[in-house]
């Protein structure tokens, strides 16, 4: 609906009383989603708003800002309905798999939902969310704002890209964990192994098939500090030379499924 108000014509909110499901993603309860967009830069108090929840589908212009004209007047879409309108654009109107960082369950993804099914009457807009928690270091969140990065290039000068991508994957993208260099030792021991491994293995050999453990720790949404053992497990069966060529290639192909270099 368009604001009504004197000096914000041109402003259209989404009516969330419209859409019984707001909130179900998250979970939250009514005040708790209204402190958290006061939190995030919203106005629960906008006298043009039919409710505390309703959130900004179009932007009147603000100067200073990029704007194009619309059939409300010259502005800017609102911050959800970007992401709605590329995934429509690019992908149709719904998705298997939706991704992002655990603080845009709510207002970001629950507006793309609520804007998303109401437009296309199709329902779920995506089957899945996966929502990444926060990397720390140094006691706080690990963000470009507050500059305390570890940035892969720098960390390259000393380690391998398979170190890198170890360390990231041995922690389960829903579980939150603070950086320490001396995780970086071990993470590139494994990495040494996998390279040792791989030197007693026929890359041309190579056809994904997975063995069944690795398979179900993947299902079992996406363990894969559990699909690491399965992997460091096979690596110290062919170097130990106790290895049939049927487990060099299961190393292999969880190795590619992971995401790993089978080359440096």
């Amino acid at each position: 609906y368009p604001s009504a108000g004197s000096g914000q014509e041109g402003t259209v909110y989404f009516d969330t009383r419209k859409f019984s499901k707001y909130g179900e993603l998250s979970g939250l309860n009514k005040q708790e989603m209204i402190d958290i967009s006061k939190e995030r830069g919203a106005d629960p108090t906008d006298p043009n708003k039919h409710d505390p929840l309703d959130f900004i589908l179009w932007q009147k212009e603000k100067e200073g800002e990029p704007s194009w004209e619309s059939p409300w007047g010259r502005g800017r879409p609102g911050w959800h309905i970007e992401c709605s309108s590329m995934i429509y654009d690019n992908l149709g109107p719904q998705i298997d798999i939706h991704g992002g960082g655990f603080d845009l369950i709510y207002p970001h993804h629950e507006s793309e939902i609520a804007q998303s099914e109401s437009f296309t009457g199709k329902s779920p807009f995506s089957k899945f969310f996966m929502h990444v928690v926060y990397l720390k270091f140094g006691g706080e969140k690990m963000s470009k704002s507050l500059g305390n990065l570890v940035m892969v290039e720098k960390l390259l000068e000393d380690y391998s890209a398979n170190a890198i991508r170890w360390l990231l994957l041995s922690h389960h993208y829903r579980t939150s964990w603070e950086y320490e260099d001396s995780f970086m030792k071990p993470a590139q021991d494994a990495s040494d192994m996998i390279d040792r491994a791989l030197s007693m293995c026929d890359k041309k050999d190579l056809e994904i098939k997975l063995p069944s453990e690795f398979t179900e720790a993947m299902n079992n949404d996406l363990d894969t500090p559990k699909a690491l053992e399965v992997v460091a497990n096979l690596g110290d069966k062919i170097i130990g030379e106790k290895s049939p060529d049927i487990e060099k290639k299961y190393f292999m192909s969880c190795l590619s499924v992971l995401g790993f270099l089978l080359s440096q």
